[in-house]
């Protein structure tokens, strides 16, 4: 078996104190959950910011400030900025990240590649929104993480490497149990991997009660897992038990251990998505 990328999202767009005490909302929370994170084998942080009222922001500040003090943590650990479509809907706006200063900018974006309802609103993602935050990726040397939450997003995955918007490897995080997209189940994973392009690397990530069952699958069977409080503030499915992002880490390492799969470094995972690589693409 290949080394386990983790990748972990802390704080996502939806948590809040109200909803959990543990979810990180400040700069200084993110930060301190990023080093916990790091030192129990997380290379990949997908990163959202929020503003001084706790809600998800694209002020510029503070997406500068806190590029600056995860960069500042490791200097190997990989970097992914939101550009979610759930609150935002100027393109421009979504970029913000991606337009940051050179040394502030992400190593990775995520990139949803269609529009969806979640169970409370929606996430519109129009292909001209698609298609210019790639460009602006590719522009600015920034890998995609490609969200895929259906298989017709693969479909357009396919649409992006004939228009070259993409450069392998390709990196899917794909995203499972959303009442209105694909389910947690062996069938609907099984066809969304069959699908995707030739060179690519797989994550799979369970929303909400299905995160446990899709992370175990995960370990066993994919290059990658996503955990984190954005996706699950849950511990058991029980829910009686809030998780903080240390103890979701810790179990899919647990599971990675009785399984005797190794966790990928930071520094593997770079060469392995060729992170070093990503150049500046002048597009005409």
């Amino acid at each position: 078996m290949k080394p386990l990328i983790i990748n972990m999202a802390p704080t996502g767009m939806v948590p809040t104190k109200k909803h959990t005490p543990h979810v990180p909302i400040s700069i200084a929370e993110i930060a301190h959950d990023v080093k916990i994170g790091m030192n129990h084998g997380v290379s990949m942080f997908h990163l959202h910011p929020r503003g001084e009222d706790g809600l998800p922001t694209i002020d510029v500040g503070i997406w500068s400030e806190l590029m600056a003090t995860v960069k500042a943590i490791n200097s190997d650990i990989i970097t992914c900025g939101t550009t979610s479509g759930r609150n935002v809907t100027d393109p421009n706006l979504r970029a913000t990240v991606l337009n940051l200063p050179e040394e502030l900018r992400p190593d990775m974006a995520s990139l949803t590649l269609g529009s969806m309802n979640f169970i409370k609103g929606a996430s519109v993602n129009s292909p001209d929104t698609i298609k210019f935050l790639a460009k602006t990726m590719l522009e600015n040397g920034i890998k995609a993480e490609l969200e895929v939450f259906d298989l017709g997003m693969v479909n357009f995955a396919h649409v992006l490497i004939k228009e070259e918007l993409l450069q392998p490897p390709y990196y899917f995080n794909i995203l499972l149990g959303n009442i209105a997209t694909a389910q947690a189940s062996m069938a609907h994973l099984s066809l969304i991997v069959n699908e995707l392009p030739e060179d690519s690397i797989w994550s799979v990530t369970g929303l909400g009660q299905n995160q446990n069952r899709m992370t175990a699958l995960g370990v066993v069977e994919a290059e990658g897992v996503r955990i984190g409080l954005e996706d699950n503030i849950w511990y058991d499915n029980a829910r009686t038990k809030l998780a903080t992002n240390e103890m979701l880490v810790k179990r899919v390492v647990s599971i990675a251990n009785a399984y005797e799969r190794e966790i990928a470094s930071p520094i593997d995972v770079r060469k392995l998505l060729k992170l070093n690589s990503i150049h500046k693409k002048e597009i005409l």
